[in-house]
């Protein structure tokens, strides 16, 4: 092979190492992502377990137990009668007329989340503390309730927003301000001022809290809510270990690269000569003939016959 590497062993490596990666990728982006769509696999099981599942009334589902603490609920509407007569209360959730779903389906789910103890877990912001569970509103498909993994849908309340009302908000400490979180479907949060200490609204579909600058006295918990466990050192040392390996990795993975490109062009180089070789050994032999003491290849002569283009003779 030239570089005494075989290409199959290039790409076994590079099979190894790519998965790799891309998980080192997909813990640090993408674990409220993924919640999302388990916990609406969990919530679209709420209606394939009853025999005729009503549309307008709330199912509550049930998780799996590494999920203990999180609550959900699943809620089937017409797209129709939601725009033209909203929701008067969907747990925390208060959709009024006017909301309009995109793109249009006949159907659609709403699956509501109480990420409980969790909150922090999957929605971390640093220098704040929450005062409620993260709630989460997303609209998905109604077609097909055996479904999963669905994107979901575009919710835009333009005549008035959606009122989200807080249950068991710890109390304020003195001198801070409770603060409205809107986390979008890629997790940045936005912030806004809440009424009345645990009222927010909001336009979209999202996750939602409450929260207080951490500087602050720290807020007594809500008596339903158990403080999540603190990933201290371990969890600094895990993100050093993850970062390093990615270098490595992506250094490695160059590295390969850079090998397979070398090979590929010299196969090809060689491959070109094989193809002349060839096409010289292809092309039509000329005969031998002898002159002298020598043999020597001659072409065949062939002598044209004169033709009289006119036999009169004047």
């Amino acid at each position: 092979m030239g570089l005494g590497i075989s290409p199959g062993l290039l790409m076994l490596v590079a099979f190894f190492w790519l998965p790799w990666l891309s998980d080192v990728g997909a813990q640090s982006t993408g674990s409220a992502r993924a919640l999302d769509a388990l916990l609406q696999d969990y919530a679209y099981q709420a209606f394939k377990a009853l025999n005729k599942p009503k549309t307008g009334i709330p199912y509550d589902g049930a998780v799996p137990l590494n999920l203990t603490g999180i609550g959900i609920s699943a809620l089937r509407l017409r797209s129709g009668s939601l725009r033209s007569r909203g929701v008067t209360m969907y747990k925390e959730f208060e959709i009024p007329k006017g909301v309009v779903v995109t793109p249009y389906v006949e159907r659609l789910i709403f699956v509501y989340q109480n990420l409980g103890n969790l909150s922090s877990v999957y929605y971390p912001l640093p220098g704040y503390a929450y005062l409620a569970p993260v709630l989460g509103l997303l609209p998905y498909d109604a077609s097909n309730l055996s479904a999963t993994n669905l994107p979901e849908l575009h919710i835009n309340a333009s005549d008035k927003p959606i009122s989200i009302k807080f249950q068991g908000v710890s109390s304020v400490p003195a001198g801070s301000v409770a603060k409205c979180v809107w986390f979008d479907l890629d997790g940045f949060p936005n912030f806004s001022n809440a009424v009345s200490g645990n009222i927010c609204s909001t336009a979209q579909q999202g996750h939602f809290g409450i929260v207080v600058e951490s500087n602050a006295p720290a807020p007594s918990p809500p008596p339903s809510v158990v403080p999540s466990p603190s990933g201290g050192e371990k969890g600094g040392t895990s993100k050093v270990w993850i970062i390093v390996g990615s270098v490595v990795g992506g250094l490695a993975l160059l590295v390969l690269l850079a090998f397979l490109v070398l090979w590929l062009r010299k196969y090809k180089r060689r491959k070109k000569m094989q193809q002349m070789e060839k096409a010289a050994e292809v092309g039509e032999a000329l005969r031998m003939t002898s002159v002298g003491n020598t043999k020597a290849p001659a072409a065949m002569v062939t002598r044209t016959q004169p033709i009289i283009e006119n036999e009169y003779m004047p």
